[in-house]
């Protein structure tokens, strides 16, 4: 038996080479639970192994697996990248991939004016919460009795 890798590095992240396969991917940002159950299954190696006790190219074909999910048997509604608007494909995007990513979807609502871009150039929920109680934050949280009483002697003083 080889010696357990405590780190390895996979989509520019560390992950700890202790746990099991799904669970190691799932820490990965961009791979949830079904996806990394997907993977593991889909590279055909027991999801109880840890992923530390792996060669370097069956984690390079895992890394492979999780960026071309379309080479696989997997079905398309477990990306996270449907019909991108680039390039018109089904992809999955994993990691500061991910994040730049939805930076430019952000940056394209606000350009073309949609609702959504204006909800988040306010900072206010953008998929329909409510805001009466939530997503306060400064001045906006409830009433200060310390306030309260500082304006009534404020008041109380020019009174005089």
């Amino acid at each position: 038996m080889t010696d357990t890798k405590a780190i390895v590095r996979m989509a520019r992240t560390d992950i700890d080479g202790t746990r099991p396969i799904p669970q190691a991917l799932k820490s990965l940002k961009g791979v949830g639970d079904a996806y990394a159950n997907a993977i593991a299954k889909a590279v055909e190696h027991d999801p109880e192994t840890p992923i530390g006790d792996l060669s370097e190219s069956e984690i390079d074909g895992i890394e492979e697996t999780l960026e071309n999910p379309d080479e696989t048997d997997l079905p398309s509604w477990m990306v996270n990248r449907r019909r991108d608007r680039e390039t018109g494909e089904d992809k999955h995007v994993v990691g500061s991939d991910l994040d730049l990513q939805e930076e430019f979807d952000i940056r394209r609502y606000q350009e073309i004016g949609s609702y959504r871009g204006w909800r988040h150039e306010l900072g206010l929920p953008v998929r329909g919460q409510k805001t009466k109680s939530s997503f306060r934050s400064d001045d906006k949280i409830g009433v200060s009795r310390a306030r309260i009483q500082q304006e009534a002697t404020e008041d109380a003083g020019e009174e005089e």
